[in-house]
């Protein structure tokens, strides 16, 4: 007589018992469907190709005016860069102008990025968003991306006008994740004395997403990730992944073009007006809300908004969480007002 045996699947990326009711209903749902069988990337060989397949659930992208492909040869590197503008008539002066950096821990990711976050702030806010395809690791490693991310501002202040008819006096910089991370990094070097050419206007803002800005934090006792030290997707050991592949060495890390958060009072104090947007359970919540308050003190206006219940997903997955949809519809709201572009 032979003995059936069932085995059960064990979660591969189950969600800690301590913050299961914590989280936002709509991301356990999540959670428990794609993500908590798949094998952790950084316990997988490193296969480029594979891992920059996305994980699409965002919402579908709005529709915008027209979208064109652009070179840029700076540096003696080839990058590209894909500017959506709105539909109707620009203003007489130009268009507003979002230069936009995607996420991806610094090393997947690119123009097929984010599509929902850029297409709604293209339209809601009456801007053309400039997506760069910066460099990647760990094939480039640190300072790469951000040499890429202050050329592309530099061709926007050169070739804006005339390329994408932009208002060069109208420049925010945004980005998600890692991308918020060389967001923050440019703001803070558009306003060097050594930046050129020089910004013909203070940036309007700087809009982060879910940013990455203390490669320093930790979840030791009184460390940043120590609340959340549980945080679903973003985990610990994936952030210390991706530094890996990032960073030449933890040296690096010390450095504000790393870690904008430990930039000098000075150079904090002339940054743009910011607006950034982070999940509640999200492992990097703690260092936004801190960068927030390092820029208040320096006397920046600035406002961190966190979704309760929100994860390091939440403005990824915008078309399976309302908060998600709710965080892309205020960052509209504050790019717009930024720019004087709001109804």
């Amino acid at each position: 007589m032979s003995v059936k045996t069932e085995y059960t699947q064990l979660p591969k990326q189950p969600l800690h018992p301590s913050i299961i009711s914590k989280l936002d209903p709509e991301y356990v749902a999540f959670h428990e469907k794609y993500i908590q069988n798949m094998t952790p990337v950084e316990q997988l060989p490193w296969d480029p190709i594979a891992m920059r397949i996305p994980l699409p659930r965002g919402k579908k992208p709005l529709d915008v005016g027209k979208i064109e492909d652009f070179e840029s040869n700076g540096g003696g590197y080839r990058k590209m860069m894909r500017a959506y503008t709105p539909t109707g008539e620009p203003p007489r002066t130009g268009w507003p102008v979002l230069v936009y950096f995607h996420g991806g821990g610094w090393i997947v990711g690119g123009l097929f990025s984010e599509q929902s976050i850029i297409t709604n702030l293209c339209i809601g806010a009456k801007c053309v968003v400039l997506s760069v395809d910066y460099r990647l690791a760990p094939e480039n490693k640190f300072p790469a991306a951000v040499d890429d991310a202050v050329e592309a501002l530099q061709w926007v202040l050169m070739e804006g006008n005339n390329l994408l008819n932009a208002d060069t006096s109208k420049i925010a910089v945004g980005g998600l994740s890692a991308g918020g991370n060389l967001a923050a990094v440019l703001a803070l070097k558009s306003v060097e004395d050594t930046f050129t050419p020089p910004l013909p206007a203070p940036l309007a803002l700087q809009l982060l997403f879910v940013p990455s800005l203390d490669q320093t934090a930790s979840a030791a006792p009184g460390g940043r990730w120590e609340s959340n030290k549980h945080a679903p997707f973003l985990t610990r050991s994936l952030m210390a992944w991706f530094k890996e592949m990032y960073f030449l060495t933890e040296k690096d890390w010390l450095k504000w073009e790393a870690s904008p958060i430990l930039a000098p009072n000075g150079l904090l104090a002339k940054a743009p007006k910011t607006w950034i947007g982070v999940g509640e359970l999200d492992i990097l919540c703690n260092e936004a809300e801190a960068y927030a308050e390092r820029l208040r003190e320096c006397g920046v206006d600035a406002e961190c908004v966190v979704y309760m219940g929100g994860t390091h997903m939440n403005f990824s997955i915008d078309g399976m969480m309302k908060s998600g949809e709710k965080g892309i519809a205020d960052a509209v709201e504050a790019l717009a007002k930024a720019f004087g572009t709001a109804k």
